[in-house]
């Protein structure tokens, strides 16, 4: 009885898959935020390295990984993929259960992977320091992981609810040599007005974009690095779907759901996108994202252009939204606390190529506990989504009489969130249902834009 499946360091795939090529329409145009037109690629260049620009927009299928960059990511991968046989034990489900850990990285989260790629660029292009956000605290420990890697200086503006939440994880970036901000901030002018709007504000990750780009913006040295939600970020993330791809081969199966928690979009394209691929060529594979009901960004959001940040310095971009001023609860799976959606995962959606669920977060929690009595890992809060989908995609499937297989992306563990668990445990954590009137406010600042 096989547990894991394991690839060999040569393994680590050679290219990213770019998903824009095989997408049955074209994306709806990126927009400048201050004129509302297409963005040039000079209009990114305050943010990004040209390298980067150049992968945003890119219409090439595969794209070279740099052998620098393989040679980071071989520090941790190919990351093993594992047959959940206790778990399937202990629901006495008769589908087969797999999950992709990546766990297993430095940073313990799938955010390395495309940190390291970032970082690279970024460094050849002459960058000193990069200016960055963070929600739970894992995108900002891995792009602090990265720096070091490649020499660049790096300030995190940690949403202000996590950065109190989670103090080992802004120790992690601070070991790492970045610096760290609880965001809003008095480091920057959106910061700054915002504190004094509402000094006891919790913070957002709308917030925390709006303080990393206006650093970034206004320092000639410095660029800006983002963890989630755009094309390269989630390009970046396809190594996890393509090792997945080969992994399962290995094991003789091919799945029917494939899942991934979501929050901006790079963990569930990570999986998803080379699953994708197959589906658009005639696979009857499923593709389920699992997000949080506190902040039902695809599943209760509306898919229309809007800003990437609260300050609207960002482009706009066409996506699912609860919009750019909302304000999410305080949930400990922070890095699921954004108001948009990647466009690409948005696009899917639209398409009817994905599907979208939405949990509570105690739910969340008993799923992620019954996970780590049975399997033995703790999992990220945000990482507890895509558990609770899988158990409940099995639960289905027995109850309609079929074996089903199902494979969903474990994104990160959870040795750094164990006040939530304490929290949970204790009987201290409460559900979250936002509410319909809330997010029909924030559809009122939309902005007004002419193209379809």
């Amino acid at each position: 009885m096989t547990t894991k499946y394991l690839l060999s360091d040569e393994r680590i795939p050679r290219h990213w898959y770019n998903i824009i090529p095989d997408l049955p329409t074209a994306p709806a145009p990126v927009l400048h935020p201050g004129t509302h037109q297409p963005v040039k690629p000079e209009d990114l260049a305050p943010l990004f390295p040209l390298a980067l620009i150049e992968q945003e927009m890119s219409l090439q299928r595969e794209v070279p990984i740099p052998e620098e960059v393989r040679a980071a990511l071989a520090r941790w991968r190919p990351s093993p993929l594992f047959r959940a046989h206790a778990l399937e034990k202990a629901l006495g489900t008769r589908s087969h259960i797999y999950y992709k850990y990546e766990g297993v990285s430095p940073a313990g989260s799938h955010k390395p992977n495309t940190a390291v790629a970032q970082a690279y660029y970024n460094a050849k292009a002459g960058v000193r320091r990069l200016a960055t956000e963070t929600g739970a605290g894992q995108w900002g420990s891995s792009i602090a992981f990265a720096g070091q890697l490649f020499g660049l200086a790096v300030t995190v503006y940690m949403v202000k609810v996590s950065y109190e939440q989670k103090p080992y994880r802004r120790s992690l970036m601070r070991t790492w040599g970045a610096e760290v901000f609880a965001s809003p901030s008095e480091q920057t002018n959106t910061g700054r007005g915002i504190l004094a709007k509402d000094p006891g504000s919790n913070g957002s990750l709308g917030i925390a974009i709006s303080e990393a780009v206006e650093d970034a913006a206004t320092h000639e040295d410095t660029k800006y690095a983002l963890g989630s939600v755009l094309n390269h970020v989630c390009m970046h993330q396809t190594v996890i779907g393509l090792e997945a791809q080969e992994q399962m081969k290995l094991a003789g199966e091919y799945p029917d759901v494939v899942i991934g928690c979501h929050g901006g979009g790079s963990n569930f394209a990570g999986i998803a996108f080379p699953f994708a691929r197959d589906k658009m060529h005639g696979k009857p594979v499923r593709l389920l994202a699992a997000e949080p009901t506190s902040c039902p960004t695809l599943t209760r959001g509306v898919y229309a252009f809007d800003y990437g940040d609260t300050a609207k310095m960002s482009p706009v971009v066409k996506m699912h939204t609860l919009g750019h001023d909302f304000m999410p609860p305080g949930i400990h799976a922070g890095g699921l606390r954004y108001h948009g959606a990647s466009p690409l995962v948005s696009q899917l959606l639209h398409a009817g190529l994905m599907e979208a669920v939405a949990f509570p977060q105690r739910a969340c929690f008993e799923a992620a506990v019954l996970f780590a009595r049975t399997e033995g890992i703790l999992p990220a809060p945000e990482s507890s989504h895509a558990i609770k989908a899988a158990l409940e995609e099995a639960r289905k499937a027995d109850e309609e009489g079929r074996e089903r297989v199902i494979l969903f992306n474990l994104s990160g563990h959870g040795h750094f969130d164990l006040g939530a668990y304490d929290q949970y445990l204790a009987g201290r954590l409460e559900d979250y249902e936002y509410p319909r009137e809330a997010i029909e406010r924030s559809m009122a600042g939309l902005p007004k834009v002419d193209i379809a």
